[in-house]
């Protein structure tokens, strides 16, 4: 085909001359408003002629554009890198062009060299797979580029063809390669249950170790915590506190106590943090997203609504606007929860995921944890099992290049990390299908149980903690509650959900106050060391906020009979009034240093936090209810259990604590048939599913009368993430027509006088696409106004980087039927062959379409963009981000 200018100008005459010989049918010889058929373009792949016989048929003069003459454009040097606007050298012109590695190779992969040694020919399927796909859904295509989308629908039909290829054969070997396919699906996420488990066990066993070191040591282990080293021995003498060893009296004893703890935990905290910074990441400042951490401070930047300036019928060049700094954000921090959610979306962030965050975000939370600031490790088991999941997709290719395929197993392994959390592998089931699944098919669900069950047992069989138990705040209750109880537990629901909304709003105050202050915004570490400080002060002088949460969570949940050395379980009636003191003091302190805590640069979860500020609160409640009963011990409703004995023969605090924790949990975070479930698997007991059920389903009410976010959904909107939810149902009062953007000449490739275009112009598209934050967009391709097809941007830009001279490149847009003149068994493709990158039929819609139907679209087609028609003509192109930005505008008015 014409590489050069001269020869575009010579085949364009003979093309004019030979269009009345044309066999296939275009759009505006038909009349017709469709594009061409996918099956008259494979025909046209497999029939070219040489560039010598066009050149031999060509004419000396042609105007030369798709409107004007731009070969004389030239800029110098570009930068083609996939994230503009940022340093860094161009790759060489056979390589991709973004910013971190495809992965296109997939000889190295298991499935490919198991498949050799059973001697069934790769090549060979390959090549046939390729001849299946020779239009659009190829394997040539672009690895998907740094903070893009995922196209769902490729993906899909790629599989498709795959294993279409994979089906084809009949004998022995293609059956045995083709159920080993099947089985790489559970063979991966059994792998990734036993590897989550193993970190877990190594977090727990070194987190305990070390957490001990803030109060002494024991002489005979130093790695030991205090309670095995204290194990059945009273008093404990192997045990001894830095005064003790210091030797030093009663008050100096207890102020160097003080000192040593105050240090260790600022000590941990900073580790912690400057661990965390190692992750490091910028975004440019053409990404419309305030960051990617639990920063609740962060400035919301509008999505990108395509309303670039600029006159409708003439390009434009390189936007030249004032660059904003570049964001900074940090993998490593928080919980994760919330990035992974919009991951599972389809929204790609690579490293986020990646072997360095997990190394650092494991190491980073022993020391976090073992700081003992109010924060948990459940959330970053999250995140921790899902960079599990996505390093292990590389084992089997279909896993490795396929989004839509690898978000399956992500799906599962965030719920195996739930399993390991809580030692619920039927809730981590329920929370990745409530919480953080976009897509999720029934054959993961099966998948996502058979992940949560090996990660529990595998960690029940490790035994981290010596008891048999998976978590330390696993309890069990003898007696039943009473009827009167259940109208305490809807105000504990009522309470909790309450404290949760308000938690919320607390943290989201003090982000947008404290954290906006110039020095603790530019330096993390120094509010880290700030809080880690106010932390130790006050945390030192009240047992139950020295304590690690998930310890604290344990004691305030267990019914008296079981627990001991608390001064939890009053030995009578009087005694309840100061253990309600001191909880109400710990209820105070807690919640403040959850708050303070929440989004800093440390690993952190906010999951066992809340439910400790709840097991307070429900404490409180509890002990108030059964002092109300021992005061009024002959009231009707309560006076034959009281007759019994016994505080705890009418009320146990404990389960009050129990469900105010997962009732306040609920609040913060939004979750319901989740959370009852776990609370079911942490006590075992069917008598108090009644219980934990209704106040979970009161304190969801409650919240989101209150407050309609939960803390996750806050941080998705805060941070600007192109995350369209779909359990929204918005209501709509205009159709598609109010938001789609005027064409301009600059956002399509025009092919009405040629389907050759030359390189330079369509760069200087890209980059206009670039300046606008679209690396994920895409240009429609026009002939007289029809849509014929859409090139992706990530898709153009890779086509345009494998050019040898782009400066004086003329790139194929669309096939023509008169270059079947000679057949060309040569299934190499030239690189100025654009048209293997263009989808032959894009998503359309008319342009006075109902917006359900495009939410409907986007939702469950996981669309990047659809194209608008007029009357059959191409009247301009909705991206995602521009209808997200449009659900959040009904959002803030009032009108969803």
């Amino acid at each position: 085909m014409p590489r050069s200018v001269h020869s575009y100008q010579d085949f364009h005459m003979a093309e004019e001359e030979d269009e009345e010989e044309d066999t296939i049918p275009t759009p505006l010889a038909t009349g017709l408003a469709t594009p061409t058929s996918p099956t008259a373009t494979r025909r046209l792949h497999s029939a070219r002629t040489s560039d010598i016989d066009l050149r031999s048929r060509l004419p000396s003069k042609l105007h030369i554009d798709e409107h004007a003459n731009l070969l004389a454009f030239s800029d110098g040097m570009r930068n083609y890198t996939s994230a503009p606007n940022t340093a860094g050298h161009r790759r060489s012109s056979h390589a991709s062009s973004t910013l971190l590695p495809k992965h296109h190779h997939r000889s190295g992969s298991l499935g490919v060299r198991l498949a050799t040694a059973l001697g069934f020919d790769t090549t060979r399927s390959e090549a046939g797979l390729a001849e299946s796909k020779v239009s659009l859904f190829t394997d040539e295509r672009v690895w998907y580029d740094q903070f893009t989308s995922t196209d769902w629908v490729h993906d899909s039909i790629a599989d498709a063809f795959r294993l279409r290829d994979l089906r084809s054969r009949k004998d022995f070997r293609g059956r045995l390669y083709a159920w080993f396919d099947g089985a790489q699906g559970w063979i991966l996420v059994a792998i990734i249950g036993i590897i989550t488990a193993s970190l877990a066990y190594f977090i727990t066993i070194t987190e305990t170790s070390i957490f001990g070191l803030k109060e002494g040591f024991c002489t005979g282990d130093w790695t030991s915590s205090r309670s095995s080293c204290c194990y059945g021995k009273k008093p404990c003498t192997a045990w001894q506190s830095w005064g003790q060893r210091l030797g030093l009296a009663d008050a100096g004893r207890l102020w160097a106590d003080f000192i040593v703890y105050v240090a260790f935990v600022i000590f941990f905290a900073i580790a912690s943090c400057l661990l965390t910074l190692l992750t490091r990441t910028e975004i440019p400042s053409n990404y419309s997203m305030a960051t990617l951490d639990e920063n609740l401070a962060a400035d919301p930047k509008p999505l990108s609504n395509n309303e670039d300036k600029g006159p409708i019928d003439e390009p434009t060049s390189q936007v030249d606007t004032p660059r904003a700094p570049a964001t900074i954000y940090y993998p490593a921090a928080g919980s994760g929860v919330a990035e992974v959610k919009v991951i599972l979306s389809g929204f790609v962030v690579h490293g986020y995921l990646g072997v360095k965050t997990l190394i650092v975000k494991t190491l980073a939370v022993i020391l976090s944890l073992a700081s003992g600031m109010s924060l948990g490790k459940e959330g970053p088991y999250v995140h921790i099992a899902t960079c599990v999941g996505n390093i292990a997709c590389r084992v089997f290719s279909k896993y490795n290049h396929n989004d839509g395929k690898r978000r399956e197993v992500l799906s599962a392994a965030a719920a195996g990390g739930v399993g390991v959390a809580f030692g619920a592998p039927i809730g981590g089931v329920l929370f990745s299908l409530e919480e953080v699944s976009y897509y999720f098919p029934p054959k993961t669900l099966f998948r996502t149980f058979f992940c949560c069950i090996v990660a529990s047992l595998s960690l029940k069989f490790l035994n981290p903690y010596g008891t048999g138990k998976i978590v330390i705040f696993e309890v069990r209750y003898i007696t039943d509650w009473r009827f009167f109880e259940i109208f305490v537990f809807i105000l504990l629901g009522v309470l909790s959900g309450a404290l949760g909304a308000f938690f919320i709003k607390a943290c989201a105050i003090w982000a947008r106050t404290f954290r906006k202050i110039p020095v603790i915004k530019r330096w993390p570490v120094l509010e880290v060391a700030l809080v880690a400080l106010v932390t130790g002060l006050i945390s030192f002088w009240n047992r139950y906020t020295k304590l690690a949460v998930t310890e604290l969570l344990y004691e305030l949940a267990s019914p008296c009979k079981l627990e001991t050395s608390s001064g939890l379980c009053p030995e009578n009636g009087d005694q309840i009034l100061e253990v309600l003191r001191w909880l109400g003091i710990a209820f105070v302190i807690k919640s403040f240093l959850t708050t303070i805590t929440f989004g800093i640069k440390v690993p952190a979860g906010i999951y066992v936090p809340s439910m400790v500020v709840g097991g307070l609160l429900g404490r409180i409640v509890g002990h108030t209810v059964q002092y109300i009963v021992y005061t009024n011990p002959d009231a009707s409703i309560w006076r034959q259990c009281a007759a019994n004995g016994g505080l705890e023969s009418c009320v146990t605090p404990g389960v009050y604590a129990l469900v105010a924790a997962g009732a306040t949990m609920c609040g913060v975070t939004r979750l319901s048939v989740t959370l009852a479930v776990i609370l079911f698997e942490l006590t075992g007991s069917l008598d108090h599913v009644l219980p934990f059920s209704l106040a979970v389903l009161v304190a969801k009410w409650t919240a989101d009368a209150i407050e309609p976010l939960s803390i996750y959904d806050l941080l998705t909107e805060m941070n600007s993430y192109p995350l369209l939810d779909n359990k929204l149902r918005p209501v709509f009062t205009a159709d598609l027509g109010d938001i789609t953007p005027a064409v301009r000449s600059h956002r399509v490739i025009d092919i009405s006088n040629s389907p050759l275009v030359p390189a330079p112009i369509l760069r200087r598209k890209l980059d206009h696409l670039h300046s606008l934050g679209e690396v994920d967009g895409g240009l429609p391709v026009v002939r007289h106004n029809i849509l014929v097809g859409l090139i992706p941007a990530p898709d153009l830009e890779f086509a345009l980087d494998k050019l040898d001279e782009e400066e004086t490149s003329l790139c194929l847009m669309m096939q023509s039927a008169t270059w079947q003149d000679a057949e060309d068994d040569d299934h190499d493709h030239d690189s100025t062959d654009f048209t293997r990158f263009i989808d032959p039929a894009p998503v359309a819609l008319d342009i006075h379409s109902p917006m359900d139907l495009v939410f409907q679209c986007f939702v469950k087609l996981g669309l990047r963009y659809v194209c608008v028609l007029r009357d059959g003509q191409y009247a301009g192109l909705v991206h995602k981000k521009t209808f997200v930005k449009y659900i959040r505008d009904l959002e803030h008015a009032g009108e969803t």
